[in-house]
């Protein structure tokens, strides 16, 4: 496939997300760049993550978003630019774009997205301006006329299973489980390396071309109150669910500072208006990664529970 033949520039590479992808870039067999401030950092850990990603093959490309000659002269490295910077940072991927356009050899562009569908969410404030902010970033790619790919991943394994679902809480529950709304509609949990695996075997795929790539592997497409009753058949013991009122959500984001109030922003989006799973893919403008790769053997939720046993 052209896939495996596609060079990769991951930008944000040492980050939360980043490293996975660069992980998955390497192990699929593509020539990998990372884009990093430090080739030789003090940080033993960072200098450990560097180390590992140069042991798989991956070539590290000392440069920096605000640095536009070294932005430049790293995107003509690559076929395929996939950013995965924070949130801080999402306005200053127009940095990014522009050194694109300047570069003229980039066939595809991942800009940073991997949580909710930001054309089509009713997140409330804060996340909303937050979410703005990734649109913006969509509409300037697309006015740019760069091959895209928007990947959407509803919520990171990591950050939504360690308290079986909980967002009110910062551990598993020990009696009471706290469920925002019904705890009926779906929500999406995708384990990181599988949201590398799948970005990385969309970068030359034609078909994801100027598609939002939705990775919401079916087996990880539950309802709160069933990733409770997983967890309840898991420990052979029942919880106490308190569940709160959709107005008493929205009250609590009013009246909560940052960062609570956007992660419960995107916890109402997900667990009580169910945006990440309750809707058809529109084939004009996506495409389900589980059916485009349905050879990969990603991590379930069942399986990912297993580790806090």
């Amino acid at each position: 496939m052209a896939s495996e033949k596609s060079k990769i520039l991951v930008v944000g590479a040492t980050g939360y997300l980043g490293r996975h992808v660069v992980a998955a870039s390497a192990r699929l067999g593509h020539p990998t760049f990372a884009l990093v401030r430090d080739t030789a950092p003090s940080n033993p850990a960072k200098a450990a993550l560097l180390k590992s990603f140069q042991d798989a093959g991956v070539t590290l490309l000392k440069g920096d978003l605000y640095d536009h000659a070294s932005l430049v002269s790293a995107v003509k490295s690559a076929d395929v630019v996939i950013s995965t910077v924070g949130s801080q940072q999402i306005a200053d991927q127009t940095r990014l774009i522009d050194a694109i356009k300047e570069a003229g050899n980039v066939k595809r562009f991942f800009p940073s997205e991997f949580g909710l569908d930001v054309d089509r969410t009713g997140v409330v404030e804060p996340a909303k301006t937050i979410l703005s902010g990734k649109a913006a970033i969509r509409r300037a790619t697309e006015a740019a006329g760069i091959p895209y790919t928007y990947a959407v991943a509803g919520y990171f394994a990591g950050y939504a299973l360690p308290t079986i679902g909980q967002l009110l809480s910062p551990a598993a529950p020990t009696d009471k489980a706290i469920v925002l709304g019904d705890g009926n509609a779906k929500a999406v949990f995708v384990e990181e390396g599988d949201i590398g695996t799948y970005t990385v075997l969309a970068a030359g795929d034609p078909r994801a071309e100027n598609r939002t790539l939705y990775v919401r592997p079916p087996a990880n497409t539950l309802s709160h109150n069933e990733l409770m009753s997983l967890w309840e058949k898991k420990t052979g013991k029942a919880f106490e669910r308190v569940y709160i009122p959709e107005e008493a959500v929205l009250k609590q984001i009013q009246e909560s500072a940052m960062p609570l109030n956007i992660i419960l922003a995107i916890g109402h989006a997900s667990y009580v208006m169910g945006e990440q799973a309750g809707f058809e893919i529109d084939p004009a403008k996506g495409v389900d990664a589980s059916e485009l790769y349905p050879d990969v053997k990603y991590t379930t939720v069942d399986e990912y529970l297993d580790r806090f046993l």
